[in-house]
């Protein structure tokens, strides 16, 4: 049977973190920050800091997995290893059946939507949804059609958008410490940070990082794709993490040196682009944006055509003879990418049903946020694993076998409950103009449980068919 090949450096790997992780977000997060701590510049700094030692925690843990376990597809080989192979399997169900194709089908929207931006479309109009759609398919073509294409596409789309972090990160702290701003900043606060207080505030500005951070996982879905990938893909984790960190903190920095606080507070990063780059600074900044998102859902839809692959070559799932199908020319898995393309389209369309349909979402008490969601499901997910590391790999030291899972623990139950605060109890469309309670929360578990029941379906199928 033909396999996947080992085709994939430490660059695409990196590349493939960083540019996972860092979307929209990085451009657009600075002024949820600066509004959650009342303009407090050293506490927003802190935030990003705390969320992003939270994501190094869990990539050396997962680094430290990699070393050991090597097989298919990364995360699904380390739960397999610690949690038995049942537990991969529901494991690798929910990345490619929600997890992966969720956020991949919010970034087509989102590079559609800059992209609109650039020529003044609506945001839910016609033309961004269409424009949605293709993207979709563009990235599936490039994934399925030309693997090395994508992962050069990967390492490019990556460096671009690096550029306007860089140049914000350096531009932006020289001028504004010629012209004062950044050190206005740095000392002026604004208003009273959301809750009265500051530990209220911190927490609050960390919640709105959390979701910047996410998406790191996907590295790992190029596993067996991976020259020497015990050895590259700890290093990539570890490496892409540390610059995903430094980025965001930088950046912000930097933002703080095109305007006011209170300015920024109230336009966002837009304008600090236009106040130091001149009036094409915001125009450059949406094109940026633009080619940062394609370059994340480059990243999530190469872990969302493996997935079904990842659960054939185990012998499980519907078809396993048809989805662990390499093609010969291509090297690509063909029907499992087929799949993956099937499964973003369903979530695009649940997306705009739930959330940009006008006159109300399409799902009731059903309509919820498919791209930031399934954190409080993945984060649980890893728990278990950490903890049977820890039973497991006895001729560990303490540090390795018992330290830094526990810290990984701690930072994934965070994770979890940052996610609940910030999405439980909160009212969809406003609960029909304060006429009904809502929990997005309860109701996002229930059609977790109904895909996890289908996927339970789907493995008795399989055996059955044995």
């Amino acid at each position: 049977m033909e396999k996947l090949t080992r085709k994939y450096g430490l660059l695409t790997a990196i590349c493939m973190v960083v540019g996972t992780v860092i979307g929209s977000g990085v451009f657009f997060k600075a002024q949820n920050v600066l509004v959650a701590t009342g303009g407090n510049m050293p506490m927003g700094i802190l935030a990003w800091v705390i969320t992003g030692v939270l994501m190094i925690v869990c990539s050396l843990q997962f680094a430290m997995m990699a070393t050991k376990y090597e097989r298919v597809s990364g995360v699904v080989d380390y739960a397999e290893a610690t949690c038995g192979k049942k537990y991969a399997y529901y494991l690798a169900w929910f990345l490619v059946n929600l997890y992966y194709p969720g956020m991949a089908s919010v970034l087509a929207w989102v590079s559609a939507r800059y992209f609109g931006v650039i020529f003044g479309w609506e945001m839910t109009g016609p033309r961004v949804m269409v424009m949605a759609g293709f993207f979709l398919i563009l990235s599936y073509t490039l994934n399925a059609l030309s693997p090395k294409l994508t992962g050069k596409f990967q390492v490019s789309a990556t460096f671009i958008k690096l550029v306007p972090i860089v140049l914000m990160a350096l531009v932006g702290s020289v001028v504004g410490l010629v012209n004062g701003t950044l050190t206005e900043n740095f000392t002026t606060v604004v208003t009273e940070a959301v809750g009265g207080s500051v530990g209220s505030g911190l927490f609050a500005a960390v919640v709105a990082t959390v979701f910047a951070y996410e998406g790191w996982i996907v590295a790992t879905s190029i596993n067996a794709e991976l020259k020497d990938p015990k050895k590259t893909l700890p290093l990539a984790l570890t490496i892409g993490s540390l610059v995903v960190v430094a980025a965001y903190v930088l950046y912000y920095i930097g933002v703080a040196g095109g305007a006011s606080n209170a300015v920024l507070m109230e336009e966002g990063a837009t304008t600090a682009f236009r106040n130091i780059f001149g009036a094409v600074g915001g125009t450059f900044l949406n094109v940026c944006v633009v080619v940062s998102c394609l370059g994340t859902l480059n990243g999530l839809m190469m872990g969302v055509t493996r997935g079904m692959y990842a659960i054939a070559v185990r012998g499980e799932g519907p078809r396993p003879d048809a989805f662990s199908q390499v093609d010969k020319v291509s090297n690509t898995a063909t029907n499992s990418s087929v799949w993956g393309l099937f499964v973003c389209s369903v979530w695009l369309l649940y997306f705009y049903g739930a959330n940009l349909a006008p006159n109300g979402g399409w799902f009731g008490a059903f309509n919820f946020d498919s791209s930031e969601l399934p954190i409080i499901t993945i984060y649980a997910i890893y728990i278990p694993m950490f903890i049977l590391w820890m039973k497991k790999e006895k001729e560990l030291g303490f540090v390795r076998r018992f330290l830094l899972p526990a810290v990984s623990i701690a930072a994934c139950a965070f994770m979890v409950f940052a996610a609940v605060y910030a999405h439980g109890i909160t009212p969809y469309l406003a609960a029909k103009a304060e006429g009904r309670f809502a929990f997005p929360v309860l109701f996002y578990l229930i059609v977790f449980a109904v895909i996890m029941l289908a996927g339970h379906l789907c493995s008795g199928f399989s055996k059955n068919k044995k």
